[in-house]
């Protein structure tokens, strides 16, 4: 199986103050996402990854060319980010629209996954707003239009609803780790609600046209992704699994 996977990266600019000197430092930094990488690497998964910045100019435009992927994840990337081509915003040039590229791919069979984060779904401060977009109407779930951060630092627990759901082959049906956090989402009226968490929709997944999407309203890596659940042992299978059945595999 072959993904591609947009997100997941960002730049850091710091000032470190030394008494009467100051020093800007800049770096770039995605290895929070590593132990989802691996995950896919050990189960034979070819990932194609667009970090942020490639994303916003080098994401596919066209449903032909997402075709070679078995699915899209798209996980703490705004809609901005594939809407806003800096050719098309700065020199007037007509870009393709990805996010209708990802619809009607969908729509044709394709898989499309989203994953919680400060830039998902809603999204801080509604910055994802991708409840404005056609990807609204691919996704399993309805979004709010505004901030849905829902922060818990204390942590709280996935409850499973549909344990016979193919997501769920092998994983472990025990209490699950805790989040710190997540995306407040709902499931839509024709939709497989598949966990919730805190009384909200958590994992759910449902047939686009031809193909399917699912939507995980926490994040695959920290900060919501606690430490626990990254270390889980049913964290790559459960991702396997979504994947496949996004692939129509399972």
């Amino acid at each position: 199986m072959k993904v591609v996977l947009a997100g997941e990266s960002w730049i850091v600019t710091e000032t470190h103050y030394k008494g009467f000197d100051t020093a800007m430092l800049n770096r770039y930094e995605d290895f929070f996402a590593d132990p989802f990488f691996a995950a896919l690497k050990n189960q034979g998964i070819d990932l194609i990854y667009y970090p942020n910045h490639l994303a916003q100019t080098q994401f596919p435009e066209t449903v032909e060319e997402l075709k070679p992927y078995d699915a899209v994840i798209l996980s703490d990337i705004g809609s901005n980010t594939l809407l806003l081509d800096p050719e098309m915003q700065f020199k007037g040039v007509k870009k393709g629209n990805r996010l209708l590229a990802i619809q009607e791919y969908v729509r044709q069979g394709g898989g499309l996954m989203m994953c919680g984060g400060y830039l998902s779904f809603a999204g801080l401060e509604n910055k994802a707003r991708y409840a404005m977009t056609p990807i609204a109407d691919v996704l399993p779930v309805e979004m709010l239009n505004w901030d849905d951060r829902m922060e818990h630092p204390e942590g709280v627990v996935p409850v499973v609803t549909q344990a016979d759901h193919p997501v769920l082959q092998g994983v472990d049906q025990g209490v699950w780790p805790p989040f710190l956090g997540y995306n407040k989402i709902m499931a839509k009226q024709a939709a497989d609600e598949i966990a919730t968490i805190d009384g909200d929709t958590f994992m759910a997944a449902w047939d686009y046209g031809q193909g399917r999407s699912f939507a995980f309203a926490s994040d695959l890596a920290p900060h919501w992704g606690s430490k626990a659940f990254l270390e889980w042992e049913s964290y790559e299978t459960l991702f396997a699994n979504i994947i496949k059945w996004l692939a129509k595999e399972i």
